[in-house]
């Protein structure tokens, strides 16, 4: 495991309140989901923002504005906005409820490393946008 899939897996991912962890289940995290999915709930979704492409740093207000962009862009799917990262570090995302290959689209828009997936009943999963990158 490389230096960067130990960061996204140390990484913890709030939206709503509740929190998620790469390998974990979150119930409070899944009672989000349900509330974004309106009736019956969203069954699925994930953790994406726009900062930091191909996690290289950029500075507060490029990032700023690429998150902007990105809710824009995504602004018919149910999200939630949050923060995710670790003691030392930490940058803007949202939750989307959505299929995991809307939010793969959206992050190579983006250019994005990964997201991180959340499914009802399922521990969250860090899918891989630039497989290179994992190396």
């Amino acid at each position: 495991m490389n230096q960067l899939e130990r960061a996204y897996r140390r990484s913890s991912y709030e939206a709503a309140g509740a929190v998620a962890r790469v390998g974990r289940r979150s119930p409070a995290l899944e009672a989000v989901l349900a509330r974004l999915g309106g009736g019956g709930g969203a069954r699925q979704g994930g953790f994406l923002g726009a900062w930091n492409p191909l996690s290289r740093r950029m500075p507060p207000g490029w990032n700023r504005r690429m998150q902007a962009r990105l809710m824009q862009v995504a602004r018919r799917l149910p999200a939630a906005a949050g923060w995710g990262g670790t003691a030392c570090w930490q940058e803007a995302h949202c939750l989307f409820a959505a299929d995991p290959r809307r939010l793969a689209v959206l992050a190579r828009r983006f250019r994005q490393a990964a997201f991180v997936l959340v499914r009802r009943g399922q521990p969250a999963r860090l899918c891989w946008v630039f497989p290179r990158l994992r190396r």
